[in-house]
């Protein structure tokens, strides 16, 4: 399985941010051990997103300001990174990750990036970490190219996909379902083609009871040509800003359905990385390392 990650584009932060920027190098240590011994995984440098590619989803004039720095203090704010030409580079790589995961993902069955799940980037503006869309960017840049009409954007980071569903909005080739923490960030929710608002708290059995028949609407509804999965470590009951209840086991039975459901409809996928915010580095890089080994195994 290709894997493309970003972290050797580092993202300078201040002392004291509390993004956990160190999980994504963490996950790709991790990852070559397992490449190592033996496991069916190659690591492949992602192209930086160009800029035909993002106009295809962001306006030009939100671009042009990302791109020069000359963003807004509060187009900054609602970001959560400061502006440097490290964001802007990585921004670009993560979102390049993604397009070339797709692309990669409709030779092979499956492919991942490292990074991304940047949902909560919309067509003019960036929130919550996400600069650009990278799973919109992707969906774009393949239909330009010929190589898919219909696809299916799977989103279980614990936070609601508010920019997608913007993106989207009225597009009956792209179905965005988001199964999310109701009460969580962000506070206004977009709605997206299907959507599935879970109480704080929800643990493993209500979460994946809910996740099957969803599951099944939107691959009926869909029909895709390729699955965007945005599988996020956040709704593990260790996350600091999750607000569920779920286990490690849950959160990689997650995964299986998902990719169950994708075979069943002999769907490639392409996989992004989403959230996780726990202290525990560690655990955030278990969780994302089980999701990827598991594509392996299944690819």
């Amino acid at each position: 399985m290709r894997l493309f990650p970003s972290d050797r584009y580092p993202l300078p932060l201040p002392e004291g941010h509390r993004f956990p920027v160190a999980k994504y190098a963490a996950l790709r240590r991790r990852l070559e051990r397992h490449a190592g011994a033996g496991a069916p995984l190659r690591f492949v440098e992602p192209h930086a997103a160009t800029d035909d590619e993002l106009l295809r989803v962001h306006e030009r004039g939100y671009v042009g300001r990302v791109l020069s720095g000359t963003l807004s203090p509060a187009e900054i704010r609602r970001i959560g990174f400061p502006w440097s030409v490290g964001l802007v580079e990585r921004s670009l790589r993560s979102t390049g990750a993604a397009i070339d995961a797709a692309a990669a993902a409709m030779e092979d069955g499956v492919a991942a990036s490292l990074a991304g799940g940047t949902h909560h980037a919309g067509t003019d503006w960036g929130e919550g970490f996400c600069v650009f869309n990278d799973t919109a960017v992707a969906v774009r840049e393949l239909q330009s190219r010929g190589m898919i009409r219909r696809a299916l954007i799977v989103d279980c980071d614990v936070h609601q996909g508010n920019g997608t569903a913007e993106i989207f909005t009225g597009d009956a080739d792209v179905v965005t379902m988001s199964i999310h923490g109701a009460k969580n960030f962000p506070l206004r929710k977009y709605p997206g083609t299907i959507d599935v608002p879970l109480d704080d708290g929800v643990g493993d059995d209500e979460y994946l009871a809910a996740l099957g028949p969803a599951l099944a609407a939107s691959f009926e509804r869909a029909r895709p040509d390729l699955v965007l999965y945005i599988a996020g470590a956040d709704p593990y009951e260790g996350d600091r800003l999750g607000r569920l209840a779920m286990s490690k086991a849950g959160l990689l039975e997650r995964d299986r359905m998902v990719l169950q459901a994708a075979r069943s409809s002999s769907a490639p996928v392409a996989i992004v990385c989403g959230g996780g915010y726990c202290d525990d580095i560690e655990a955030i890089v278990d969780i994302h390392a089980a999701t990827m080994l598991l594509a392996a195994q299944e690819a």
